[in-house]
């Protein structure tokens, strides 16, 4: 009993000291605790004769350092005893414990992560000997265990491979971990790599790399969108020149006829169509006239205004044209 606590006091100021050193965390040290066996005393002082077994735990009795057996949760009667010479008790937890197990490896393509692997022990019920008498340090066991199943898989794997294939590396050590423990009398009821984490400038990289393909795909979208405006205003303006032409086609169609009716009207004559161009080309003269008018900012402008000029103006047009019409064959001939 003396020596139990003694131990126990021990242990309490060694983790202290590593706490303040920061070498062990708490949660670490609180997880050796809870594997490693430890020394029990009974229930009464001086004495080891009855003791109190908790139904979390098993107890091993021994007769003057030999194991004798193991007792059943409640209260037992190991034997007599003097002062805690004669029997000394050994417990260890029958609960599932969960131990974190931080690797640092490298990729296959040379980027350094860290994962961590939780596992997911226990005692066998049949195998509690083994479990007390032949393991020291289970975490140090497991950890060398999972150490090496993840630095043997994951050098093999690119770093989005090693996230794609978490639950292949969790299998792997699994079953690593329950062939070899399974010797020592622990059971392995699951074995997860809960994260791979990177070299923090490596996930700077990655989220840059996202981003700038957001960037890219934004700007192609903004591209297209401008492209679509572009080619949609072009085919308005070209519809809304269709139809303005159409509309002076007709409102000069409408002129045309109504000259025409009204310098045949009551008459048999029959306008040509050179009288026709003519009018036509009356009609747009004095148009020009009126524009040139209304127009504030219009600058000087001289032009032979009689009725002759008309009739010049209509027969250069005409001449004009007929003479493209005459040069036309020729050049597509040459």
């Amino acid at each position: 009993s003396r020596f139990g606590s003694c131990t126990l006091a021990a242990l309490r100021e060694f983790a202290g000291c590593f706490f303040a050193a920061g070498t062990v965390t708490r949660t670490q040290f609180q997880q050796l605790s809870a594997m490693a066996q430890k020394q029990e005393s009974g229930c009464l002082p001086c004495t080891n004769c009855f003791v109190t077994v908790p139904q979390d735990k098993y107890y091993a009795v021994e007769n003057f350092g030999k194991y004798s057996h193991m007792l059943k949760p409640g209260l037992s009667f190991a034997g007599f005893d003097c002062c805690g010479c004669c029997i000394q008790y050994r417990s260890i937890t029958s609960r599932v414990d969960q131990l974190m197990v931080q690797v640092h490896t490298k990729t296959k393509d040379n980027v350094f992560v860290t994962a961590s692997v939780a596992v997911q022990q226990s005692v066998k019920p049949d195998n509690t000997v083994d479990a007390i008498y032949k393991l020291s340090d289970v975490h140090a066991q497991i950890d060398s265990y999972v150490s090496d199943v993840v630095r043997s898989c994951v050098p093999h794997l690119t770093l989005d491979e090693s996230f794609e294939k978490k639950d292949d590396i969790s299998n792997s050590v699994q079953q690593r971990l329950t062939v070899e423990m399974g010797h020592y009398g622990f059971q392995i009821h699951k074995a997860l790599v809960t994260e791979m984490v990177p070299n923090h400038e490596v996930v700077a990289s990655m989220n840059e790399i996202n981003k700038q393909k957001r960037l890219r795909d934004a700007a192609i979208m903004a591209a297209e969108a401008d492209k679509i405006r572009t080619v949609k205003a072009a085919e308005a303006m070209a519809d809304a020149a269709q139809l303005q032409g159409e509309g002076i086609a007709r409102q000069r169609r409408a002129i045309i006829d109504g000259l025409r009716d009204s310098i045949t009207h009551g008459t048999q004559e029959v306008l040509s169509s050179d009288k026709i161009s003519e009018l036509l080309l009356i009609t747009q003269y004095f148009e020009t006239l009126r524009d040139i008018a209304a127009n504030s900012k219009a600058s000087v402008v001289f032009l032979p205004h009689s009725a002759g000029a008309v009739s010049d103006v209509a027969s250069q047009i005409r001449n004009g044209i007929m003479q493209a019409g005459a040069g036309a064959p020729g050049q597509q001939r040459m």
